[in-house]
């Protein structure tokens, strides 16, 4: 989607290697602001990502990218609205869930990450 973009500096997280094949991505997301990390210093690159986190990045992203990613988004309707971490919500306003359930908090398979990336690159 961006490609390879150039980041210049060292990594703000302690966990993240520049000479690991995601550290430059990693760095690049965390100064656009697309991916923020656990916390100040660490990212956590190995951990597996939700599906609220999987939605609020390509999200984030879609807005640096200057798409129109606003909207009125009623996440009552599903059942496990009350699960999504307040960053998340506008995002999660943009998919359909499954079975009336968001899942929010569970972790996004490789087929779900690849399905919603395919969608996005279609619709842009």
């Amino acid at each position: 989607m961006a490609g390879e973009p150039e980041t210049e500096g060292d990594s703000p997280f302690t966990d993240v290697d520049m000479e690991r094949f995601y550290g430059k991505a990693v760095v690049w997301a965390a100064k656009n602001g697309i991916a923020k990390g656990v916390n100040t210093t660490v990212f956590a690159p190995h951990a597996p990502v939700t599906r609220e986190q999987m939605v609020t990045f390509l999200y984030r992203y879609a807005n640096l990218a200057g798409e129109d990613v606003t909207g009125d988004y009623d996440l009552t309707e599903f059942g496990d609205h009350g699960a999504i971490h307040n960053y998340a919500k506008e995002p999660l306003g943009l998919v359909t869930g499954m079975d009336g359930l968001l899942n929010p908090r569970g972790n996004a398979t490789r087929a779900q990450i690849a399905t919603i990336f395919l969608r996005y690159s279609e619709n842009v």
